[in-house]
């Protein structure tokens, strides 16, 4: 029992923070993507979703993922030797050259910027020696890391697979957690970058047209597009207007406009609509007789006519909209309650107890002794007779 108790706090110590998040359905935006989500960046908190669960093709915001993966799990600085393989890849290059060396952070440049898929193959063949052995490390990675469910990729750019697929939100948990690393947020939002390679001097510009302003919309922080055939077009946006950052995600829309159309609907409605506040390290709720508290200061999603904050006797703190709706739902810590002290006896008591014991003891052998002179005398007296 000791055992468990031991590892049921280590769990609960470890999953203090952790943040459920709920889809917000009361209001219905006229999206033509087939499938949208509008996520809170820093609470992951779903504030607006149509089919954000269902399965689809990502095209090249795969390139999100590969991008992050090879940020964290690789060296920027090595050298890749570019193939014949990377070379031949279909759709968006960076025109790279069979036997050019780059630097690896050039190529997730080129990647994420001009949606390279030369490059994305390149950094995958750098990371892990072929392109399926990058994907099952990259699979992992998701899983384990980044935390998605429904999510399989079984190349780096995002080129058709039927194998190959996510969802709206595992994709904007995906950028999410990506945009939490410095180096990946500043080539996500990068707009123009100046690029050398052996047979190709150029000026890329990010294709994400909310980005470069050619769709202009205040606060946009980053973006990748994409589209294949199958996939039709896919997009990828954060945005951040001082008093929230939200990440929108839009999977098939028939048209190129219709994808910034729908990201521009999200974002209003969010901007509209929320807010982050915190909750500070320490600050008690209370539930019947228990109390809980946050180990650390807390980032909330809110709603800005009004937020209610409720705490379940499990320590579950609730983070409601106006019309009682759950925002986000964060565990909390219990407030231990503080072990009574046994008292220490003093030495005399202990002297007497000490004393007592012994005395305890001399009467006991005495008793012993009486009663081994009884039984003698029993015995003798009934040999006379």
């Amino acid at each position: 029992m000791k055992k468990i108790a031991v590892i049921l706090s280590l769990f609960l110590l470890t999953f203090s923070s952790y943040t459920t998040v709920f889809a917000k359905t009361d209001s219905k935006l006229a999206l033509k993507s087939e499938s949208a989500v509008l996520l809170d960046s820093e609470t992951n908190s779903v504030l607006y979703s149509k089919e954000a669960d269902k399965k689809m093709y990502p095209a090249s915001l795969t390139k999100i993922a590969t991008a992050i993966y090879a940020i964290e799990k690789g060296n920027l600085d090595s050298i890749a030797t570019i193939s014949a393989n990377a070379v031949r890849q279909d759709g968006t290059r960076v025109y790279l050259v069979e036997g050019e060396k780059m630097p690896l952070k050039q190529l997730v440049q080129g990647m994420l910027i001009n949606s390279g898929n030369d490059a994305a193959v390149a950094i995958a063949e750098q990371m892990d020696g072929s392109v399926e052995q990058f994907a099952n490390h990259l699979n992992d990675y998701l899983k384990t890391t980044v935390g998605v469910q429904h999510t399989h990729f079984t190349n780096p750019s995002g080129l058709f697979d039927k194998n190959h697929y996510t969802t709206a939100k595992d994709m904007a948990l995906m950028t999410n957690y990506a945009m939490k690393n410095p180096i990946f947020a500043e080539i996500f939002g990068t707009k123009k970058l100046h690029w050398k390679g052996k047979s190709w001097e150029t000026n890329l510009l990010s294709h994400h047209k909310m980005l470069i302003g050619e769709l202009p919309y205040s606060g946009i922080t980053g973006g990748k597009t994409g589209y294949t055939t199958e996939s039709r077009q896919t997009l990828s946006t954060t945005a951040d207007n001082g008093k929230i950052k939200l990440t929108a995600v839009v999977l098939k829309s028939d048209m190129k406009r219709d994808k910034y159309d729908d990201t521009a609907l999200l974002f209003d409605y969010g901007f509209k609509s929320f807010k982050n506040s915190s909750i500070k390290q320490g600050e008690l709720f209370k539930s019947g007789e228990k109390e809980f508290f946050p180990e650390h200061d807390l980032l909330v999603t809110e709603d800005v006519l009004g937020s209610t904050k409720e705490i379940s006797d499990k320590g579950i703190l609730s983070i409601k909209n106006h019309q009682g709706k759950i925002l986000q739902a964060v565990q909390l810590k219990l407030v231990e309650p503080e072990p009574v002290p046994i008292p220490e006896k003093n030495t005399e008591s202990k002297e007497k107890e000490h004393s007592g014991n012994q005395m305890n003891v001399f009467y006991g052998l005495i008793m012993m002794a009486l009663a081994a002179v009884v039984v003698g005398t029993v015995k003798k007296f009934s040999a006379n007779s």
